[in-house]
């Protein structure tokens, strides 16, 4: 595909939307490897020059995504994409496995998650 400003802004809107329904922060969206090369090292480190090979790639601890529109190949890939690393952000503890899927089919099926609560240790009795 290829990156135009009214791309942008539908990438931009889709992380919107998608994000409020995860109850997570927006994060940054960068769109080209040069944006991703102009991160700070720390921030993008481990994937930083490899990531021009991935449809996305999240860097969680700087709340940024990566979204390679030029590999993507159309428009179902590029929100199954988005959802995918938002899924990244929401729940950061999990690897690719069956829940994770699950999960991304279940964003893509429209559904969300209630906002994050810390569980709190049951009082002694």
């Amino acid at each position: 595909m290829r990156l135009d400003p009214e791309m942008r802004l539908g990438i931009l809107e889709k992380i919107g939307v998608y994000s409020e329904r995860f109850s997570i922060p927006e994060p940054r969206v960068l769109l080209t490897t040069r944006e991703v090369l102009e991160m700070p090292k720390e921030a993008t480190a481990g994937r930083r020059t490899s990531a021009y090979k991935y449809y996305g790639v999240s860097y969680l601890r700087h709340n940024a995504v990566f979204i390679n529109v030029r590999k993507i190949p159309d428009e179902k890939e590029l929100e199954k994409t988005i959802v995918h690393e938002l899924i990244h952000m929401r729940f950061q503890y999990l690897g690719h496995g069956r829940r994770f899927n699950r999960l991304v089919r279940r964003g893509l099926r429209g559904g969300g998650f209630a906002p994050y609560k810390r569980r709190t240790a049951p009082a002694a009795i």
